[in-house]
This record gives C-alpha cells, structure tokens and sequence, in this order.
C-alpha cells in the first residue's frame, strides 16, 4: 500500500496548530504498520536550516496555475524512515515570513495541490492513496477528476480528505475555479458556497472517502450548528463519512524520558509533584505542594472558550485556594486580558503570553488540572498530552474532547477526567470545583491519576483504521 500525505504544515517543519501534530506522527505508525507513507509540503521561509540543510533536489519542472507555468523545485529529506517532499517556490513560500493569511492564499495552495499531482510521474512514487487534509489540499481530488483522471498514470488513484476544523474552509471568488484551478463551469457545483466556491467543499464531494478526527466531530458537523453551511452535503456522505481519533506521538511526548521537563517519572504523582515545585519556582509562584495547579495551554481564541474562564476567572481566583497558569498567544484582548488578571493576583496567576514547546511540557508535568472549555474542538491534542503527564483534565463535552475525556464516578472509580455541557461558564466553574476537592481527596485523586496514565493514546488503533480505509477504497 503507498500512500501519499499531501498538507499545509507538518511537525517538526512547520506547525501552527493540531493538523502539523498529525502529519508529524500519523505517517510514522503509518510505515510502522507497513505502509510505503510520503508526506508533501510547502518549503516555507519559516523551516528551521537545521532541515533546509538536508535537502536534496530531486526534480524541476513547472505547474499549471490557471493560465500561468510556474516554477517548481521538490526536494526531499527522509526523517526517521518517512521520506518528506518539500515543494520549492520563492513566490509562493520562500519569500513569506508567515503560513497563511495572505491575499493570495487561494493561488498559493491552488499551485501547491496542482504541484502535488504534477510531480508525481517524476517522483519514483506512484501512491495508491492521495490523502489530502484541511482546505489547502482539499482540491487535490477535484484537481485530479478535472484534469488528470483520463491519463492512464492516475486513473487508479484514490483519495481520502481529512477534515481537522471545517470553520476554516477556504472560500474564494467564483473566478478562481477557472482563473486558477483551470476548471470549466461543469465542476462549480461541486465547490459552490453562496455563489463563491469552497476548497473544503471540493474535498468533500470529490474525494471517496472523508474522514474527520474524533467520532463525536463527525455527528457535529452533520448539524446546522457545526456544519457551517456543509451540514446537508456531510450527511448526504454519511456513508462515506468517519471520525477517527487523532493520537499523540507517545515517543515524543514520554514523562519517563522528555528531556525538558524538571523530574521525569511514569506514573508517580510524588515524583509528579516535583514538576509543580520547579514550575513553581520558575514561573515566581508561591512553592506550595498542597494547592492545586489548574493549566491552560491553548491558542487565545474565542472557540477555546476563554470567554467563559474571563467570567468566572477573578471569582475563581479571590474565593478559591488555588493556582491558575496559562501558556498562549492570540487574540490581543484575550492576552491583555490575562496580563492584567495576573497583575491582579501575582501569587495566584502566571500568564505566559508566548510559544514555548519547552514550557509547554513542563505545564503539562506540573500542573494537576487541565482546562479545555471549548466552544468546539474537532479532536484536540491538549487533552492527550494532559493526560498523558498525567494532568487531569476538565473539559467541555465536544467533539473529540467528549471522545476522550469520560468523567470520573467515585462509586465504580472508572473515569480520567471531569466534564460539563453546556456552555456556560458557572457550569464550567462548578466542575472546575468539583475537580478541586477531589484533589484534596487523595484516594480517590490517585484513582482518576491511575486511570489517566493507564490510556493508551499512541497512533495504533487510529492508524489501523486509516489502514482499513485505504484497502477498502482501493479493492
């Protein structure tokens, strides 16, 4: 089975959010499930030397972008047995300090996906299974019945679409279905969206099979609240239409190995409690074992659900005995906000408004709560990698949070976290307490610990599941 991963970003290359996490772990269980698994992406400015450097030029040929040839480079490193493709253009990636965002994004990511289909007869790869994930590859299918389908070299080739957050969904005039994607009138219904066209939708009609990542996300976006439009069309798919959970990379992400955090342990919350006195510590907090931690590492946007956490966050703060640390950046009121709540209460509350892979994993050691109040979350990695520190997390019952966070029942002792409903943030708060004083429950705390470190959230069960879906495409 060869499969082809086609996407905007990728870890350790390039990473804005969740969707570089998975193209960064998924290919590896992947191969290791033996799989012949490549990756695609864009060379961006913003990839470290450290991997520039080991890049090797394998073709050169031009693409297709509308009526316009433009150069194209692929080069190729191979990283812990994944061969990664890197397609090279100065205008569309080399020359830009940022991912996305710019005006042009619609013509980027329209080269970038006709690029992935044109160097594939030069590549010594001929995939079985083209997977693209979120918009910016999503007319990857579409492309391929348009343009290629006729040619011997492609007709076999199947694809899989992958949806991370359908909120972003690539809408465009309707001129660039001819202007840049090269297609006549015949296609536009299939990526029409109020009379623009809509990458994501393109995706989803053209591919044979969607998939999104968790089981509870894929009934959401079948609803008028979550679909955003597409509702009709997903549940038209439904046959055609998985949720899978997303994994963590669980070599990457070890307590009992990971270099950056202060004391590394397995499953011994005294050897746990040495992180919260070093992130203590670090962060000037006041060294006290005994007071709960409560985390939040998140990008401050409002589908985080951060507007609940600033209604309730000060009464939290003055009323409760605990400590309350956010590592983040985003929206500028969400950051002044917090930097002036920890203005307010200095010993009680560390805001950390920055990136810091390093930080983060210290968080998630030290910290005994993890807060995931969010409006929507697709799957969520947070929660996986809380979990896996052993932080226990207290979440909003949504898309794969409601997959993977099952609340603690003190009559049987099953359960690894808290969960509330609805949205409303004294729901949130009352939770949020009731985690707090089984904390002070130690019996019952090493329980819903116990059953937090015992999860299994590596890629293997996700992974076999991909795996079905590709030999049932393709048979």
């Amino acid at each position: 089975m060869k499969v082809l991963f086609a996407a905007a970003e990728g870890h350790p290359f390039v990473k804005t959010g969740g969707l570089a996490d998975v193209i960064g772990a998924l290919p590896k269980a992947l191969k290791s499930a033996g799989v012949d698994v490549r990756v695609i992406l864009p060379k961006y400015k913003a990839i470290p030397e450290a991997y520039t450097s080991q890049l090797e030029t394998v073709a050169v040929l031009e693409v297709p972008v509308g009526w316009r040839r433009q150069y194209c480079g692929i080069q190729k490193l191979v990283l812990e047995g994944v061969p990664v493709y890197f397609v090279d253009n100065e205008y569309y990636f080399g020359a830009r300090d940022g991912i996305y965002g710019y005006m042009d994004d619609g013509e980027r990511f329209a080269y970038f996906s006709r690029a992935v289909l044109e160097c594939l007869p030069v590549l010594d790869f001929q995939p079985d299974v083209l997977h693209a994930h979120d918009w910016h590859t999503a007319v990857i299918p579409l492309l391929l019945e348009g343009h290629y389908r006729q040619d011997p070299y492609y007709s076999g080739m199947k694809t899989v679409f992958t949806i991370h957050n359908l909120l972003y969904q690539g809408i465009f005039p309707y001129s660039v279905l001819g202007d840049l994607l090269g297609l006549s009138d015949n296609y536009f219904l299939g990526v029409e969206y109020y009379g623009n066209i809509s990458y994501m939708k393109g995706g989803i009609v053209y591919s044979d099979y969607v998939t999104t990542v968790s089981p509870t996300y894929a009934e959401e976006i079948r609803t008028q609240h979550y679909g955003y439009g597409l509702d009709g069309l997903l549940s038209s798919r439904s046959d055609r239409l998985v949720g899978i959970v997303n994994g963590i990379d669980t070599k990457a992400y070890n307590p009992s190995s990971d270099p950056q955090i202060y004391t590394r342990y397995r499953s011994n919350l005294v050897k746990k409690a040495e992180n919260k006195t070093g992130l203590q510590q670090e962060l000037g907090l006041p060294v006290d074992g005994s007071i709960p931690m409560v985390a939040m590492v998140t990008r401050l946007v409002d589908s985080k659900g951060l507007d609940l956490v600033l209604r309730v966050l000060d009464e939290l703060l003055y009323f409760d005995d605990i400590q309350f640390v956010l590592l983040g950046t985003g929206d500028p009121l969400y950051e002044n906000w917090f930097r002036e709540a920890a203005y307010r209460h200095p010993s009680k509350l560390s805001a950390q408004i920055t990136f810091s892979d390093a930080l983060s994993r210290k968080i998630y050691a030290g910290s005994d709560i993890f807060l995931m109040p969010s409006m929507f979350e697709p799957c969520g990695i947070s929660q996986l990698l809380a979990l896996r520190y052993g932080s226990i997390p207290v979440v909003r019952e949504t898309g794969g949070l409601n997959d993977t966070v099952q609340a603690y029942n003190e009559e049987t002792g099953e359960g690894n976290g808290f969960t509330f409903l609805n949205f409303n943030a004294h729901d949130m708060l009352y939770t949020l307490r009731r985690a707090v004083s089984y904390y002070h429950q130690p019996e019952h705390w090493r329980k819903i610990a116990k059953n937090a470190f015992a999860g299994d959230y590596s890629w293997n069960v996700s992974a076999q599941q991909y795996i079905d879906i590709y030999s049932e495409i393709s048979e």
